[in-house]
C-alpha cells in the first residue's frame, strides 16, 4: 500500500505512540486534581506545552490545547469577533482558506460582520498590496493561511504579520499544513493567533492547539471550568496532548533533513507525471510551496475515476481537501486560481510524508500513465 495523502492526515509516529500509551493506562489522573494522580499528568501536559511552543516560536503559556485545527481557527475568529466587535466588524481573509476559516467567516457575515476575501493569482500567490488595501478603520482581524492544503502554495506570513502590526490589526494564521514542514515563528512573524493540528504532523486525530499571543483579546469559544488558564473549558485530552508534544519535538529535530528528502521524492513524482502524461500541468507556484505537495491537472480524466483506479492499485491520493471529499462541489481554491470546471475536475493532489520511498514513487509512475490512457479511451 502506497500512501500519498499526508495533507489529509498522517500515520501516528511510533515514538508518539510510545509516548502516549502510559496516559491511557496507569497515568490516568485529571491534571486539575491536586493529589498524586493529578500531579503525575499535570507535568506531562506542561512539558508538551513547552514542546509545541519550541516548534513555533512562542511562550509555553501562549499555547491553548484544542480538539483540532478547526476548533483553533473558530476560537480565534469568533473569539476576536466577540472581544472586539464593539470596535469594528470587518475581517480580511483570502479566497483560498480552509473551511475551518472560510465557514466561521460566513457565520460572522450572517451576524452582520463584513468580510473581504482577497484574491490570488493563477499560481495561487497572494497580492500583498490588495491585502493591505482591504484594511479599513473597522478591520479587527486578518486571517490567512501559511500553506494551502490543496496546492501547498505558501503565503508570505512574515510580510502579512508586518502589515497587521503596522495597521494595529490582529493576524490569525492557519498553520495546520505548515507546522513541522516549514519554519514558523509566532514571535518573529508577528502572528497574533496560530492554529495547529496534531494529525497533520504524526500525532493522533482529536488534538490541536491555538497559540494566543500574550496581551491579545480573545473570548473563549468553549465555556466551562478554568482549564487552559480560563481560555478553553473542559478536562484536557492528556494522552492526545502528550502525543502532540512529542510529535512537535520530533518535527523540530528532523524537519530540515526530512523535508529535503521528501521534496526530492515530490519532484521525482511530479517530473515523472509531467513527462509521461500528455497535457498534465501543475497547479500552484513551482517554488513557493510546501516540499510535500503537488497538485496536478490531467486533462481528459475525471479525478474521482483516476483516484478509484489508483486505489485498486493500492495507491492513496486525493482530489483536494479531505473536508470536501465525497462532494460534487468544485474546489474553490482552484476556481480562485482561474481554473475552469473541467480543469478542476481533472486535478489530483499527491502529498508525501515520512514513510514514502523512491520505490513507491517509481511504482506510481509505472502504473499511472496506463490508467490515464485507459480512462481517456473510455471517456
Amino acid at each position: 500500500m502506497i500512501y500519498l495523502d499526508h495533507n489529509a492526515t498522517t500515520p501516528v509516529h511510533p515514538d508518539v505512540v510510545e509516548a502516549l500509551l502510559p496516559f491511557l493506562q496507569g497515568k490516568f489522573g485529571n491534571p486539575s486534581s491536586i493529589h498524586w494522580a493529578g500531579r503525575a499528568v499535570k507535568g506531562a501536559v506542561e512539558e508538551a506545552r513547552e514542546q509545541v511552543s519550541a516548534l513555533v516560536g512562542c511562550e509555553p503559556g501562549e499555547v491553548v490545547f484544542t480538539s483540532s485545527g478547526t476548533e483553533a481557527d473558530n476560537m480565534a475568529i469568533k473569539g476576536v469577533a466577540a472581544a472586539l466587535g464593539g470596535r469594528g466588524n470587518h475581517i480580511v481573509t483570502t479566497q483560498v482558506e480552509h473551511p475551518g476559516v472560510a465557514n466561521p467567516c460566513l457565520y460572522l457575515e450572517s451576524l452582520g460582520f463584513e468580510v473581504t476575501r482577497v484574491t490570488v493569482d493563477r499560481d495561487g500567490l497572494l497580492d500583498l498590496e490588495r491585502l493591505e488595501a482591504a484594511i479599513t478603520d473597522r478591520t479587527i482581524l486578518i486571517s490567512a493561511m501559511a500553506a494551502n492544503n490543496e496546492t501547498g502554495v505558501l503565503f508570505p506570513v512574515r510580510e502579512i504579520g508586518e502589515i497587521a502590526a503596522c495597521r494595529r490589526v490582529y493576524f490569525h494564521c492557519d498553520g495546520v499544513q505548515a507546522a513541522g514542514r516549514i519554519p514558523l515563528s509566532v514571535r518573529d512573524d508577528s502572528i497574533s493567533f496560530l492554529a495547529l493540528s496534531g494529525h497533520k504532523l504524526y500525532a493522533p486525530k482529536g488534538i490541536g492547539a491555538l497559540v494566543v499571543r500574550r496581551g491579545v483579546k480573545c473570548h473563549p469559544l468553549i465555556h466551562g471550568g478554568s482549564q487552559e488558564r480560563n481560555r478553553r473549558g473542559g478536562t484536557e485530552n492528556v494522552a492526545g496532548i502528550v502525543a502532540f508534544g512529542r510529535a512537535c519535538a520530533i518535527a523540530r529535530e528532523t524537519m530540515n533533513g526530512e523535508m529535503g528528502r521528501i521534496k526530492g521524492l515530490r519532484d521525482r513524482l511530479e517530473e515523472g507525471i509531467l513527462s509521461r502524461v500528455s497535457g498534465a500541468c501543475v497547479n500552484g507556484h513551482r517554488e513557493q510551496r510546501l516540499p510535500t505537495t503537488t497538485n496536478i491537472t490531467i486533462p481528459g480524466v475525471e479525478a474521482d475515476s483516476l483516484l478509484m483506479a489508483l486505489d485498486l492499485e493500492g495507491i492513496a491520493a486525493s482530489s483536494g481537501s479531505a473536508c470536501s471529499s465525497g462532494t460534487l462541489k468544485l474546489s474553490p481554491v482552484l476556481a480562485a486560481m482561474g481554473r475552469t470546471p473541467e480543469e478542476a475536475k481533472g486535478s489530483v493532489r499527491f502529498s508525501l510524508g515520512k514513510g514514502n520511498t523512491v520505490e513507491e514513487i517509481d511504482r506510481v509512475l509505472a502504473v499511472l500513465p496506463a490508467i490515464v490512457a485507459r480512462l481517456r479511451g473510455e471517456s
